[in-house]
């Protein structure tokens, strides 16, 4: 990963301030928050987070894809957040005083993000009250996303979490964190760039399995397969298979 120290907000940065919770922030607190902040290039495949670190941090993902994910003792693992441009990673660390990372991080593709300064921050969410607010309203939609991924995850089949993965990727990777993709104009496709074995990892299941799913899906019309890569043919038909009806 490379670092820029001399590094001072542009157009990008700016875009994935005011697509974050920073955004509501005024100037004069936002530069103060900033200051002392390096820009991090992480190329694709790179491990950013590993389970169990207890440093304190925050980032906020400026470009690129980004996701974390939980691995059991038998190796399996279960994506649990994706990051894109705007998302904030690492208040919790800042304000738990046992915190200790219970998933690892891994860029999906070329990413920068920005590394802000955890003295700095911790300081301005103490003196001011509005910076204190911007990450309450963080945490709290963290809690509130990471409380509706319990039965997204242990209710649902695995074909309804593949349709899911699918249309979370689709979303792409320079648009803020949406907790439902965007659905496209009638006619269009979308393309996703995972593997198949990728796609399994990501919902906690065998490429088998996984396999199996996109076949039937492919001849159902839902989407096709191309090397490295999956095209949601009808979002639409794929978004109600991945719906999860509690009262079902």
């Amino acid at each position: 990963m490379g670092q820029d120290p001399a590094w001072t907000a542009d157009v990008s940065a700016l875009q994935a301030i005011a697509a974050s919770p920073l955004g509501s922030l005024p100037e004069p607190l936002l530069g103060d928050l900033l200051t002392g902040s390096t820009l991090v290039r992480v190329p694709a495949g790179t491990v950013t987070h590993r389970e169990g670190d207890a440093d304190p941090h925050l980032e906020l993902m400026v470009s690129g894809l980004l996701k974390f994910y939980a691995t059991a003792p038998d190796g399996r693992t279960i994506t649990v957040r994706y990051c894109r441009r705007g998302s904030l990673m690492g208040v919790v660390s800042l304000f738990s005083p046992d915190f200790a990372l219970p998933v690892s991080g891994v860029a999906l593709t070329d990413t920068e993000l920005v590394r802000l300064s955890p003295v700095r921050v911790r300081g301005a969410a103490a003196r001011e009250l509005p910076v204190a607010h911007a990450f309450l309203r963080e945490l709290s939609e963290r809690v509130l996303g990471f409380m509706a991924e319990i039965p997204g995850s242990a209710f649902t089949s695995v074909r309804q979490r593949v349709a899911r993965h699918l249309l979370d990727l689709a979303a792409g990777a320079d648009v803020g964190q949406l907790a439902v993709p965007p659905m496209p104009a009638a006619g269009s496709e979308l393309a996703v760039r995972t593997t198949q074995q990728e796609l399994a990892q990501a919902v906690g299941s065998v490429r088998e399995v996984v396999v199996r799913i996109l076949r039937d899906l492919r001849e159902a019309g839902v989407v096709r397969t191309e090397r490295d890569r999956i095209v949601i043919v009808e979002t639409g038909r794929l978004a109600e298979l991945a719906i999860w009806n509690p009262g079902s």
